[in-house]
């Protein structure tokens, strides 16, 4: 039978306790022990790497793993250190899943040579994460979340118990405030649609996502012919688009993930005759699986990524080159991202390793360089983090499917 989220958190908390109470040095096999001059250097990376989600997750965990073979190619720290990546998937049964997440941040937090982490790719996941890097105070920062509640007002205090006053989250990409809102925008004085339908599937991002776009809509001057939200494991949405098609909305905006049902949601949609019907989302169906499930009817669909269109970014020419390189495909929506996430990890920690005289630095040391980031020359460009955590550079790629493929059509830089 499978556990509850909540069983699997506690679960995951009683097993870390147990290998944290076996070990008898305190240090894995190969880590560098405080204080040593020498050894392993770990970065954590949790992203959903199986199942509907692997389609984003993979090239996004490639970015991270290029930013570390680099380094140490490079020499990292002068060759003393080696840097290791450890790899957790945070997806079951071919979605992510919170428990999950919070389980590998406890396998990373057990370990000591990890001394910070990328990820996690989902916002949900976050939540459940962020309350313990603040209570090890260890450093993530995400290549892709985007729900406010993770960085700004009471909903990111309560996620912060164990020290109030550290923040412990980053994210190179911009909030669901901004991307709703660009959306809603985009939907209204762009493309001219009046009247809209939305669904969301009731998860932190998507719904997060959906009522910032459904108010902001409105603000506008549109009209939101309605607002549903789907259930968990959903996979038949004919009854609920019969009614949407009822209402002869201009578009249909969905507040989710490929891997929540925006696939299936479009294809169905030229079941019940709304083929036509323009569909609207956020970066959660950017995936290469949102046009396998949705297949033909993905056409005409348009979604918004919370990072830059890198090839079209002379800095970023050297970094796309060798990803293609090293894997063999195109990068992936958020590859740059993560591999820009891992280089200000790398960054810092080689800056605590020299303000430590060579020896291995705190995690708190490494916390500290990677909150005063600003001005980071990236792929993405540059990078720099405010009080919050937040990203000092938002920026949006508007995305259009035509013919069966992904076309760019803006790149629109916000107000950080």
């Amino acid at each position: 039978m499978r556990l509850s989220s909540f069983s699997r958190v506690v679960l995951a908390a009683v097993l870390a306790a147990a290998v944290a109470g076996c070990s008898s040095s305190g240090t894995s096999s190969g880590a560098a022990s405080s204080g040593a001059s020498s050894g392993t250097i770990k970065i954590g990376i949790d992203l959903p790497l199986s199942g509907a989600d692997a389609s984003i997750g993979i090239p996004t965990q490639n970015g991270a793993l290029l930013a570390i073979e680099q380094a140490n190619k490079s020499g990292f720290a002068g060759g003393a250190f080696k840097l290791e990546a450890s790899v957790l998937d945070d997806a079951v049964q071919g979605k992510h899943d919170p428990a999950a997440g919070a389980q590998n941040v406890q396998t990373f937090i057990s370990d000591p040579a990890v001394l910070a982490m990328v990820g996690p790719f989902n916002s949900n996941v976050a939540k459940s994460e962020i309350p313990l890097t603040n209570d090890a105070g260890l450093a993530q920062i995400s290549p892709s979340n985007t729900n406010d509640g993770l960085t700004i007002g009471d909903a990111a205090k309560k996620l912060r118990t164990a020290h109030p006053d550290v923040n412990t989250y980053f994210r190179v990409c911009t909030r669901d405030s901004k991307q709703g809102s660009a959306l809603a925008q985009i939907a209204y004085q762009r493309l001219g649609f009046k009247k809209v339908f939305v669904i969301d599937d009731n998860e932190t991002y998507g719904k997060g996502l959906a009522d910032v776009f459904d108010a902001s809509f409105r603000g506008l001057g549109g009209t939101v012919l309605g607002h549903e939200h789907i259930t968990s494991n959903q996979v038949d949405f004919k009854s609920l688009l019969t009614k949407v098609k009822s209402l002869n909305p201009d578009a249909v905006f969905f507040g989710g993930n490929t891997s929540t049902g925006g696939g299936l949601i479009r294809r169905q949609m030229g079941d019940v005759g709304m083929a036509q019907t323009p569909f609207l989302g956020g970066d959660g169906i950017s995936d290469a699986e949102f046009e396998k499930q949705a297949g033909d009817a993905a056409n005409g669909a348009y979604m918004t990524v919370a990072s830059p269109d890198v090839t079209k970014i002379p800095a970023a020419k050297s970094f796309i080159s060798a990803y293609q390189a090293r894997f063999k495909s195109s990068v992936g929506p958020y590859s740059a991202n993560a591999y820009t996430a891992a280089k200000i990890e790398i960054a810092a920690i080689e800056k605590a390793l020299k303000d430590n005289g060579g020896k291995m630095p705190t995690r708190a040391d490494v916390l500290k360089n990677i909150a005063s980031t600003a001005n980071f020359d990236s792929p993405i460009g540059k990078i720099g983090f405010d009080a919050n955590g937040d990203t000092t550079s938002p920026v949006l790629t508007l995305l259009h499917v035509v013919n069966g493929k992904t076309q760019v059509v803006d790149v629109i830089q916000l107000k950080s």
